[in-house]
């Protein structure tokens, strides 16, 4: 008697088990079935909407289904980031954002995130490329390398710099190199890539630190020039850029990867799938000379990949948040 209790309860629970999962297999299996959103925590135009752009593009026949893409910027990528949290999590809402997602907590004052958290609402399927960042100056300040930059601070201190904010990768770059180089630079923000760009080129700041992408035309053109590299090792895109560490500055590696994330409970399956679609769309030649061309460099790989990322950039820019006194608007 007590056996077949036994055998009844556990038969119930498994069928319990199976009720629940029910939904999720079929979620799964079904994926994707409409059309599915990337969105972009940042202006059109910026360096992570042309890389969301370049493999929606490829992604919708191999999904057979549309791959739109949707800009909602603010509040350091948290607002983007907020919204697909929210989002039904079968896999047909992502995110597609730089590391700033991960920086902004940081810097940002409390309840500025929307109520978000990024590590626990979100789950990594992809880190699809990274993008150099780069110290390019106005011809006009008649500089070229960190030595002569140098140079031109200790004759006039306060030379300005700028970046696309308060609280981004550029912004931690430009107090690391005041750091590290002993320089006497004044920060500057805007509000985003490009119109730190364009006050570069018009000589509104003479520096700027930015994202290869946003610069490369410009730095080709000769209207601005490169520099330093804020990492470990040069860039195949323009490989006659220095690092600082190159130039005898130390300690200024600051990167940005692009991540794709999905709402907290997405099944592994439908993750897996965008993970290996991705994975191979980013192995097509004419996808890579996009991306190149944009100075973005393609990456790839496992959802581990994105998750290493985000824990290592999560307790490094934790610290230096604290130690360089950074804070958001």
């Amino acid at each position: 008697m007590i056996r077949s209790n036994r055998r009844r309860f556990a038969l119930r629970s498994v069928l319990t088990l199976l009720a629940g999962a029910m939904p999720l297999l079929a979620a799964a299996q079904a994926f994707p079935s409409r059309t599915v959103t990337i969105v972009v925590p940042f202006p059109a135009g910026a360096g992570p909407d042309l890389t969301a752009r370049i493999l929606a593009e490829k992604l919708a026949p191999r999904l057979g289904q549309a791959v739109v893409v949707e800009n909602k910027p603010g509040a350091g990528a948290l607002l983007g980031a907020a919204a697909v949290a929210k989002a039904a999590p079968d896999g047909h809402t992502v995110l597609l954002t730089p590391n700033t997602m991960v920086i902004s907590p940081h810097v940002l004052s409390p309840g500025a995130a929307g109520g978000v958290d990024v590590h626990k609402d979100l789950v990594p399927v992809i880190a699809p490329a990274t993008t150099p960042l780069v110290l390019v100056a106005n011809p006009q300040l008649g500089v070229k390398n960190l030595k002569e930059l140098s140079d031109a601070a200790r004759k006039t201190p306060g030379i300005a710099y700028g970046s696309p904010g308060n609280g981004s990768p550029m912004h931690f770059a430009g107090e690391m190199l005041k750091k590290s180089g002993q320089l006497d630079l004044l920060h500057v923000p805007y509000r985003g890539v490009a119109p730190s760009i364009t006050a570069t080129l018009g000589g509104e700041v003479k520096l700027l630190f930015t994202g290869l992408g946003g610069a490369i035309q410009h730095i080709k053109a000769g209207k601005l020039v490169p520099l330093a590299l804020t990492e470990k090792a040069r860039s195949k895109l323009m490989p006659d850029i220095p690092t600082a560490t190159e130039q005898g500055v130390a300690g200024v590696e600051v990167n940005a990867w692009y991540g794709m994330f999905a709402p907290a409970g997405t099944p592994v399956p439908a993750i897996a799938r965008m993970n290996q679609e991705v994975n191979a769309v980013l192995q097509l030649a004419d996808v890579q000379a996009k991306l190149n061309a944009a100075g973005v460099e393609v990456l790839g790989g496992t959802p581990q990949v994105l998750a290493d990322f985000m824990k290592n950039d999560n307790q490094r820019y934790g610290g230096l948040a604290k130690e360089l006194n950074i804070k958001a608007d």
